[in-house]
């Protein structure tokens, strides 16, 4: 099975830049389809974007034009960078592997989790 660390969130502002990355580790990565979710406080998690293990996409509506995800197979990661930061962007980040060739934006069909990482964005 694939570990997964996130890396890259913090603090920023209103309209900002932050580029997550995912490392993967364990398993082949090319063999997994990847996806980005998020949850904020309150909130169930939600789909963020997925990347098939050919590197197609998928986005939520809301985010779409806003973040890209994108993957390395050689460097077994995956990212997201999202630009123009609101502050309702603000939530724990999460990347998720897939076994298969393409993502999903059901949670329950992601066997394995990162632990997350932080992105608050202030107004």
């Amino acid at each position: 099975q694939v570990q997964l660390v996130e890396s890259g969130g913090g603090l920023v502002q209103s309209g900002d830049s932050l580029r997550l990355s995912c490392a993967a580790s364990g398993r082949t990565f090319s063999n997994y389809a990847m996806g980005w979710f998020r949850q904020a406080p309150g909130k169930e998690r939600e789909f963020v974007a997925t990347i098939s293990r050919n590197g197609n996409t998928y986005y939520a509506d809301s985010l779409k034009g806003r973040f890209t995800i994108s993957r390395d197979n050689t460097a077994n990661t995956v990212y997201l960078q999202m630009n123009s930061l609101k502050p309702e962007d603000t939530a724990v980040y999460y990347c998720a592997a897939r076994e298969g060739f393409v993502g999903s934006r059901n949670t329950y069909d992601y066997r394995t989790w990162g632990q997350g990482t932080q992105v608050t964005v202030s107004s």
